[in-house]
């Protein structure tokens, strides 16, 4: 039996919790994807620790806002074919 699960996690209203949650799923081997939403990812101490965590966990998170030209960016239908994909989805 393969307990190994695409995990998705929609970063919605905390930016650093999400991806501190998102880097710890990947302990278990999960595959986990991280979407960004809302708004820009904020220039702070806490979400720039974070951020390591995720280059350290081989994440490389996606966004849905435009503006936030650093990252891969998915429309409404790729992030629908995203949260489609996975095992689960996480709404943090």
């Amino acid at each position: 039996m393969n307990t190994k699960r695409k995990l998705l996690v929609l970063a919605r209203r905390d930016h650093a919790e999400a991806m501190r949650v998102a880097a710890g799923l990947t302990i278990f081997g999960h595959q986990v994807r991280l979407v960004f939403m809302d708004r820009l990812v904020a220039e702070t101490e806490e979400n720039a620790a974070m951020a390591e965590l995720l280059a350290l966990s081989d994440i490389a998170p996606e966004t849905t806002v435009a503006e936030q030209t650093d990252l891969a960016y998915l429309d409404a239908a790729a992030l629908g074919a995203a949260i489609a994909e996975a095992d689960g989805v996480l709404s943090l």
